[in-house]
């Protein structure tokens, strides 16, 4: 079956502090959305590459790949207002006899082995994300108040999260709401399961300067 991978990096950058949008700022010498398309084509170098990105980023995108001699075959969509619209223009490209998964621009560190288990568990079940274990103490706030929760009761959700196209993009015709947190939740709103996947604990979003700092050392202990 044919797989897409739908990248959303619409992000501008303001936690990072900084006046470049968070998924060109380089890592490793090389732009972190470069790595993470990079990610998927060593997976798979027959996967269909979508990336989306806001309108007036996409001159300066067409810059750093000439100047980063970046030639990885990728096809590229306008961004939305909200990720909702975004990832509904990038379904927009993907056929729905396929296997689509949608993933943060900005984590370039997930591994072959947990894209490989979204897919292939996705042929089976629909619907697939990756996640991994809560490791922090989590608390629950009630108004001035606070009280201990289990842990074990919740999971850190993580990208790509891989589906049935015609199941997605079904689940992309729905009005958009602001619960929508991520995909699965707007497949959920259709009254489909989703199935839980093991992630990995590298697969960062990178979002602030200590992720970059993160990022710099993963690169550094890979090399």
């Amino acid at each position: 079956m044919k797989k897409y991978i739908v990248i959303v990096a619409g992000g501008k950058g303001l936690r990072m502090g900084t006046d470049i949008p968070k998924q060109f700022l380089p890592i490793g010498g090389k732009p972190v959305l470069m790595r993470t398309i990079e990610t998927f084509y060593t997976y798979d170098t027959g996967i269909n590459i979508i990336v989306v990105l806001p309108v007036d980023q996409q001159k300066y995108w067409c810059e750093l790949c000439h100047n980063y001699h970046f030639d990885i075959p990728h096809r590229v969509t306008d961004g939305g207002n909200t990720r909702f619209h975004s990832v509904k223009n990038g379904l927009a490209m993907v056929d729905d006899d396929s296997l689509v998964g949608i993933h943060d621009g900005v984590r370039p560190f997930v591994s072959h082995e947990v894209i490989t288990m979204c897919y292939q568990e996705a042929a089976l079940h629909k619907a697939v994300i990756p996640v991994v274990n809560v490791v922090e103490t989590l608390r629950q706030l009630h108004g001035n108040t606070s009280v201990t929760v289990d842990r074990s009761a919740y999971k850190l959700v993580q990208t790509p999260q891989v589906f049935s196209a015609k199941l997605l993009k079904d689940a992309y015709q729905q009005p958009y709401s602001t619960t929508f947190t991520d995909d699965a939740s707007v497949v959920e709103a259709l009254g489909m399961p989703v199935t839980l996947v093991p992630g990995n604990r590298e697969n960062i979003k990178l979002t602030t300067p200590f992720d970059t700092k993160v990022a710099e050392a993963l690169i550094g202990c890979s090399i």
